[in-house]
């Protein structure tokens, strides 16, 4: 096994270390002290500046203004962002992008594809469904009325769907089958409520009432929504990593100067014990994320399906991600929750990347159905 990046890979992850190395995450109101939203619409400044690096269009082709990456390479800069807490739907509008790129039709891909590499469009994906616990294709109905496609439906907890141009819509069509539509905000309609997340950002609930959308902007392609959702689960391990690794250098770094009887609190064997148990975890974190992003990108076989390293991916990702930031405020006492230290902005995204896309118990389940429908030898 291989586990070098390649060239390109490494400058995206070192150009998105240069974007976000003059992001601080006290930028905006503190999710603890703010009612409602902390703040209005994503980091446009720090959105701009994404789209000048050309960080924006990882994963499209040359001839969409792109640079013709993979996953692995949109979970490095993620990776990296979350250390930060960019307030970016980079994650959402890179793989909606890309999964218009891979299953959309040509009108889809030329109206949408260069700008949303540009910047001048964000796109968002619907995955929660009704509530958050359902399967989101399930939430909605599509169905066929001549020329154009009628939705109905409910999905929850949209991130950036304010702000997006065009969100993403999984859909099952009366045969069973999936489809995604395209669906413009403000189109008519739809109806979008406020909803507020764990970390203080702004999510809406999509409502559709017999939402009337053509042919062109409704994805009917086999496999294209399983597809998507595994690259939105990935892409949610790699922010889960970097920000576990982030609150563990933070917490290495306050444990080596706090001093109890005379000694700096890391060299006490329970302080050291723990921090190494949550360096495991995010050593776990980690091959496991690689794994999932290398079976997405490359398209290899294996036992099981990659739906099964993205299962384990976010297994790890939930469950660490959670054992790292209760760890960080143990070891930290009071002043881990000292609204003007960060480490409390760090627990609530990782609350709310520890459930999106579903917990750990749910992706355990997904891998046990994965299991029993292939067997390992």
């Amino acid at each position: 096994m291989d586990f070098t990046f390649t060239e390109e890979q490494q400058a995206a992850a070192e150009a998105a270390r240069g974007v976000f190395a003059g992001v601080a995450p006290d930028a905006v109101p503190s999710p603890a002290l703010t009612p409602g939203a902390v703040a209005d619409t994503y980091d446009q400044a720090l959105w701009a500046t994404l789209a000048d690096a050309d960080l924006l269009s990882l994963l499209l082709d040359t001839r969409y203004g792109g640079a013709g990456l993979d996953a692995i390479a949109l979970c490095l800069v993620l990776r990296e962002s979350a250390q930060v807490l960019a307030r970016v739907p980079l994650l959402e509008s890179s793989a909606a992008a890309a999964a218009v790129q891979a299953y959309g039709g040509e009108e889809a891909k030329a109206d949408l594809l260069a700008r949303a590499g540009r910047g001048e469009m964000v796109l968002t994906v619907a995955a929660h469904g009704r509530t958050g616990h359902d399967p989101a294709e399930q939430a909605v109905t599509a169905r066929q009325d001549g020329g154009t496609w009628v939705l109905d439906g409910v999905q929850t907890a949209v991130p950036w769907a304010h702000d997006a141009d065009v969100t993403l819509v999984p859909a099952h069509t009366g045969t069973g089958r999936t489809v995604l539509a395209l669906v413009p905000r403000g189109h008519e309609g739809t109806v979008l409520a406020e909803q507020f997340s764990t970390s203080g950002e702004r999510l809406g609930e999509l409502r559709l009432e017999s939402a009337r959308l053509a042919a062109r902007d409704v994805i009917d392609a086999d496999g294209a929504w399983e597809w998507l959702r595994d690259l939105l689960a990935t892409g949610t391990c790699a922010l889960a990593l970097g920000l576990g690794e982030r609150v563990l250098r933070m917490t290495g770094d306050y444990t080596g100067k706090r001093e109890q009887f005379g000694f700096p609190i890391a060299t006490f064997q329970a302080v050291a014990v723990q921090a190494a148990d949550r360096y495991i975890d995010l050593r776990a974190m980690e091959a496991t994320l690689w794994q999932a992003a290398w079976r997405i990108s490359s398209g290899a076989p294996g036992p099981l399906p990659a739906a099964g390293d993205v299962a384990v991916a976010k297994i790890w990702a939930a469950e660490g991600v959670r054992r790292v930031v209760q760890t960080a405020q143990h070891l930290h006492g009071g002043f881990g929750a000292d609204v003007d230290y960060p480490l409390h902005r760090y627990h609530a995204w990782a609350k709310y990347l520890e459930l999106s896309l579903g917990p750990a118990s749910a992706h355990e389940e997904t891998l046990g159905d994965l299991l029993a429908t292939h067997p390992l030898a």
